[in-house]
């Protein structure tokens, strides 16, 4: 599969990643695990989702000319 997460883009699930867990382990919920969702597309640059919809938040790289 082609990446389709930017930098900014895979901050942004981190961090939302980070509150989903902190959330989880204050409320002591298994809902925490959900943060493994944002972890792992951050971690691997792979949305499905934005594979589904033709989303690329990836900044290409152009050939020197």
């Amino acid at each position: 599969m082609k990446k389709n997460v930017g930098d900014t883009d895979k901050g942004a699930r981190i961090i939302i990643g980070v509150i989903i867990a902190i959330a989880g382990l204050y409320f002591k919920s298994w809902w925490g695990m959900l943060a493994l969702i944002p972890f792992v597309t951050a971690f691997t640059g792979i949305c499905p989702l934005y594979s589904i919809f033709g989303a690329n938040t990836c900044k290409t790289k152009t050939a020197a000319k």
